[in-house]
């Protein structure tokens, strides 16, 4: 059976291309089926390639550096997951296993990544030694494609700049401008992920853990106990990471959505509460 490639487009975000439309667009990407179009299907890589980029550059989205048919997919066999890459090697040997793999290109939620002469010394800074076996290593995804957006490794086009707030500081996956490596919310998923909660772990036990660590917080705070009050509230923020990460939407994305809801509602101080009008 031949492979067949599948040309989408999220309107306002991109023209992309793919040999698995659910993982990549849904999965990966997190958005629904009604919420992209698929624009051409066929079993001819270079047709599609072709396609891809002409739809890209009339759409005036951000053009592939390289034709999906001239990428190098994987042949350096690394391990991508929601949260990171891992490579099959210890960082002694990581240099020139990435040196001999030039332009290879991999996809990850946050953005695409691709191994250039200067991403590759992005990547020695940055990556770490994974905790359960000292042969590999690996970098967090969110922060490398952070990187492309902060450093301008992607070519800009009109739509991009159109994703920029008005101050300039936004990127296109949502970054700030700044020497962001990584964040908290990347440092509590990787001590879930390695601690296996991702893949046994239960929304339902982790939301009765949630209100398990709200009333602790709550007790702190009638009792003006501030140290467990911070401990209370951390312990909150980690158990909805976590919660987030489970039910398949990043605690990043579920905050951006809910300020999205409130910025723009006016309303009054009452009782100690703010009272929506």
């Amino acid at each position: 059976m031949k492979k067949q490639y599948w040309i989408y487009h999220i309107p306002g975000k991109k023209i992309g291309m793919t040999r698995n439309l659910k993982k990549r667009v849904e999965e990966q990407q997190g958005y629904q089926s009604h919420e992209y179009d698929i624009i051409l299907s066929t079993d001819d890589i270079n047709i599609a390639s072709e396609a891809e980029v002409s739809l890209q550059k009339a759409f005036g989205y951000r053009v592939d550096e390289e034709p999906y048919n001239e990428l190098k997919f994987n042949s350096m066999n690394i391990n991508v997951t929601e949260q990171t890459t891992t490579f099959p090697c210890p960082i002694n040997k990581l240099k020139g296993q990435l040196m001999d793999n030039i332009d290879m290109k991999w996809q990850t939620e946050h953005g695409d990544c691709i191994i250039t002469t200067k991403s590759i010394n992005w990547i020695m800074d940055n990556v770490i030694t994974s905790k359960y076996n000292t042969e590999r290593c690996y970098v967090y995804n969110k922060a490398f494609a952070r990187w492309f957006d902060n450093n301008d490794a992607h070519q800009t086009t009109l739509a991009d700049l159109h994703m920029q707030d008005k101050n300039g500081h936004s990127t296109r996956t949502g970054g700030i401008m700044s020497d962001h490596k990584i964040s908290q919310f990347d440092l509590i998923r990787s001590w879930a992920n390695d601690r296996g909660l991702y893949d046994g772990g239960d929304p339902k036990t982790q939301a009765l853990k949630l209100v398990e660590e709200v009333g602790e917080t709550c007790r702190a705070i009638l009792k003006e106990d501030t140290k467990e009050i911070i401990d209370g509230i951390g312990d909150c923020v980690v158990v909805l990471v976590n919660l987030a990460e489970l039910t398949g939407t990043p605690i990043e994305k579920c905050i951006q959505a809910a300020y999205d809801e409130i910025k723009g509602r006016t309303g009054k101080m009452s009782n100690g509460t703010f009272k929506k009008d």
